[in-house]
């Protein structure tokens, strides 16, 4: 299996050299930055598979790098884990609402990190593999073209499966309608936002069964989620 790239954008070295060292020897191909500029030309170049982001780092602020990758199809769903000094309620609510997967306070335990990585990354690898990814009692083989809820096939038209398979990359995380529009139907979709809501209609109706929990779960004015039931 090809080993999972990680952007590291760090700019105190000594962090940065032990953090380039523990990921490596995990199996983690390590492109190292201290600068929020040169951050954002390396994801350009390649997709990194992670990105463990310092929210004050050297040129462009880490949080207006996390903004730029969000707004990057590119990059816009690659996870994104912050490291700050900053512990105040107020930053990190700022930090996961720009986009952060998580938000981890300094000083923190290199292995703590490592274990919020490696669980993000098997939580999305299965979908970089094109294997079967399965959340809660929903399972989905995208070679196969098959979802299946608790043992049963379903039957879901072509952008539900590509609905469904987004969310399940991703569970647990808000969505917006523009988010998945342009995740699901591409960003020169002239599609109105509205259709999303019908999209997601239908996908509720192919995945119910009788007796078990919606797993979309609607956050006013905010999205939608898929969560693990």
């Amino acid at each position: 299996m090809k080993q999972p790239r990680l952007l590291l954008v760090e700019d105190d070295p000594a962090l940065a050299e032990l953090l380039e060292f523990r990921f490596q020897a995990e199996g983690y191909t390590v492109l190292s930055t201290p600068d929020g500029d040169e951050a954002l030309l390396l994801a350009a170049e390649e997709a990194p598979d992670l990105v463990l982001l310092d929210w004050m780092i050297e040129g462009t602020s880490g949080i207006e790098v996390c903004r730029r990758l969000r707004r990057d199809k590119a990059t816009a769903h690659v996870p994104i884990i912050m490291l700050t000094a900053r512990g105040a309620e107020d930053d990190m609510i700022r930090g996961l609402e720009t986009g952060a997967d998580d938000y981890i306070t300094k000083p923190f335990s290199p292995r703590e990190l490592i274990a919020r990585v490696s669980a993000i990354m098997r939580r999305i690898r299965p979908a970089l593999a094109g294997e079967q990814i399965t959340v809660g009692d929903l399972t989905l083989d995208a070679t196969a073209h098959k979802v299946t809820r608790k043992g049963q096939i379903l039957a879901l038209g072509p952008t539900e499966f590509r609905l469904l398979k987004f969310f399940m990359e991703h569970p647990g995380r808000v969505f917006s309608r523009g988010q998945l529009l342009d995740a699901v139907w591409g960003t020169d979709s002239d599609i109105e936002l509205r259709t999303v809501d019908v999209h997601i209609r239908r996908l509720r109706k192919g995945i119910e069964l009788e007796g078990a929990v919606d797993p979309v779960r609607t956050v006013r004015s905010a999205g939608y989620a898929l969560e693990a039931v």
